[in-house]
C-alpha cells in the first residue's frame, strides 16, 4: 500500500489550493458558456439542437468517463492522471477557442471533457487522502464545495464581460493561465498516492456506458428534427445497452457499477435526486439564457447580472445546507431545496415568470436557494452507510449522476423548445413553447421533495445498513479467496 507523506499544514492548504483551482476552471466552463450561447449561435449559425450540443457534448463525456478515471487514477497514481487531465483539458479550451465551425466546437468539447473526467474526482481523492483528520477534511471538503458557489455567482458576470468585450471565444482562455498554473504546482507540491488495492478495469462495462449515455442523448436531442424510423435504432440501442448492464456488471468481481449500491434505498434516492436537480440546472439555464439575450434583448453582460438573483443564494446556501446536513442529517437540506425548486418552476410554468421583472427576480432566487441548499446531502446521502472501502465509488456514482442529469435536462428541455418554437422567430414563440420545459423543472423539484423524504427517513437507513453488512460480507469473502489462491 502507497500511502501519501505526512504534510505540513501549510503544505496540506496549498494540496487543497491546488485541486480548487481545476474545480474552478471545470465549473466555470459550464456557467460561462452558457451566457456565450446566442453570441455562439449567431456567429456558427447554429440551430437550437446545436447548442444543446456544445453543452451536452461536453457532460455526456464527462459522465461516460469519471468512474473510469478515478479507478484508473488509484490505479497508476492519482497526481499523474490529474496531471494528465490539466494538459488535455487546457489543450481542449485552447482548441474551442478556435473552432473554425460548430461541429469542430463540439468535438473540442469533448477533448476537455476527456480532460476535465481526470479533473473532479481525482482531486477529491487527492483531498481525503491528504486530509486525514476527520474535522479537517470536513472543512477542506466545505471549502471546495464553496468554489461551485463561486463558479455560479461568478460564471455569468465573467463571461457576459468577456463576450460583450473580446467575443464569445475568450471564455475559453481565461482555462489557460489557471490551467498551467495548476499544472507548475502538482509538479512541485502534491505528492504521489494510489489506492491500497485499485479495482480493475472493466472495458465492457465502460463501453456500455457510453452506448446507453450516448445514444438516450443523441435521440433525445434530434428527435424534433429528425423522423421517428432515425431514431428508433438509437432508442432500440440504448436499451440494448441498458439491459446488457444489468446483465453482464453483477456477473463481475469488481464491476465499473456495483449495483449491489442500490439495494440501500439512500443510494437510490441520492442518484436520482442527483438526476433530477441538475437536470433542473441545465434546463434552467438553457431556457434562461436565451430568453434574456433572444427575447428580451440583453446583451450578455446584462444577462450575467440578470443571473446573480440565482447565483447569490446558491453561493449563501451551500454552505448553510452543509452544516443542515452535519448537524441534522440531509432531510432538511432535500425539502428546502426540492420545495424551492419546485416553486421557481411553478412560478414560470403558470404565472410566467418572465412577464414582471419582480416575478423574474423571485423565481430566479427560489431556484439559487433550491439547488445550494440540495448539493450538500446528495454526496453525504449516497455515502451514508456504505463501506468506508466503497465510499469512493459511491461518490463517483453520484458525481456521474450530476453529470448525466444536466446532459439530460439540456436534452429534453431543450428538444421541448425545439418542437415548440419550430421555424418561428423566438421572440414571438418563446414563452409559450418554453411553458412544457418549465413544467418538466417542476417534476424534477417534486421529484427532488419526495424522493428526499422518502429515502432519508429510519426505512431507509436500515435498508443502507443491511446493503453495507451484505457488501463488507462480500468484500470479506472475496478477500479470503484472492488470499488462498494466492
Amino acid at each position: 500500500m502507497e500511502r501519501m507523506p505526512e504534510l505540513s499544514h501549510r503544505r496540506r492548504m496549498l494540496v487543497l489550493a491546488i485541486c480548487c483551482m481545476s474545480l474552478l476552471i471545470v465549473s466555470l466552463d459550464n456557467t460561462v458558456l452558457n451566457v456565450a450561447l446566442p453570441s455562439m449561435q449567431q456567429d456558427l449559425h447554429a440551430s437550437t439542437s446545436g447548442l444543446q450540443w456544445t453543452i451536452d457534448a461536453y457532460t455526456l463525456v464527462l459522465a461516460s468517463l469519471l468512474m473510469l478515471a478515478g479507478s484508473t487514477a488509484d490505479r497508476i497514481g492519482r497526481k499523474r492522471v490529474f496531471m494528465a487531465g490539466l494538459v488535455v483539458f487546457t489543450l481542449g479550451s485552447v482548441l474551442c477557442s478556435l473552432a473554425p465551425n460548430l461541429e469542430a466546437l463540439v468535438a473540442f468539447r469533448m477533448v476537455q471533457a476527456v480532460g476535465g473526467s481526470m479533473l473532479n474526482p481525482v482531486a477529491m481523492s487527492i483531498i481525503t487522502n491528504t486530509f486525514t483528520d476527520p474535522r479537517e477534511r470536513a472543512r477542506a471538503i466545505g471549502a471546495w464545495g464553496a468554489v461551485v458557489g463561486i463558479s455560479m455567482a461568478a460564471g455569468p458576470l465573467v463571461g457576459g464581460l468577456l463576450v460583450e468585450s473580446v467575443g464569445w471565444r475568450s471564455i475559453f482562455w481565461i482555462n489557460l493561465p489557471v490551467g498551467l498554473a495548476a499544472l507548475l504546482l502538482t509538479l512541485r507540491f502534491v505528492p504521489e498516492s494510489r489506492a491500497p488495492r485499485a479495482r480493475r478495469p472493466d472495458p465492457v462495462g465502460q463501453v456500455l456506458v457510453i452506448a446507453l449515455f450516448g445514444s438516450l442523448t443523441y435521440a433525445i436531442i434530434e428527435a424534433p428534427s429528425t423522423a421517428f424510423a432515425s431514431i428508433a435504432p438509437l432508442a432500440f440501442l440504448a436499451l440494448a445497452a441498458l439491459g446488457g448492464l444489468l446483465w453482464y456488471e453483477p456477473r463481475r468481481a469488481e464491476p465499473l457499477i456495483d449495483l449491489r449500491f442500490f439495494r440501500s434505498a439512500p443510494f437510490s434516492g441520492a442518484t436520482v435526486i442527483a438526476i433530477s436537480a441538475f437536470a433542473a440546472l441545465g434546463g434552467f439555464l438553457f431556457l434562461s439564457t436565451l430568453y434574456l439575450q433572444n427575447v428580451r434583448g440583453l446583451t450578455a453582460l446584462e444577462a450575467g447580472l440578470w443571473m446573480l438573483p440565482m447565483a447569490v443564494p446558491t453561493f449563501l446556501c451551500a454552505p448553510l445546507s452543509g452544516r443542515l446536513v452535519g448537524t441534522r442529517g440531509p432531510r432538511l437540506s432535500l425539502l428546502i431545496a426540492g420545495l424551492a425548486m419546485t416553486a421557481s418552476g411553478v412560478l414560470f410554468a403558470a404565472f410566467e415568470a418572465e412577464t414582471s421583472n419582480v416575478t423574474l427576480f423571485l423565481g430566479y432566487a427560489l431556484f439559487g436557494v433550491g439547488f445550494g441548499f440540495v448539493n450538500a446531502p446528495i454526496t453525504n446521502t449516497a455515502v451514508s452507510g456504505m463501506p468506508r472501502a466503497q465510499a469512493g465509488v459511491a461518490a463517483a456514482v453520484a458525481s456521474t449522476s450530476r453529470q448525466l442529469g444536466q446532459t439530460l435536462g439540456v436534452a429534453v428541455v431543450g428538444a421541448v423548445l425545439a418542437a415548440g418554437v419550430g421555424s418561428s422567430s423566438y421572440r414571438e414563440m418563446f414563452t409559450s413553447a418554453a411553458r412544457p420545459g418549465w413544467w418538466i423543472l417542476v417534476a424534477c423539484g417534486v421529484a427532488v421533495l419526495a424522493l428526499g423524504a422518502l429515502t432519508s427517513g429510519r426505512w431507509a437507513r436500515r435498508t443502507a445498513e443491511r446493503t453495507a453488512e451484505r457488501l463488507e460480507s462480500a468484500d470479506v469473502r472475496d478477500a479470503v479467496v484472492t488470499a488462498d489462491r494466492s
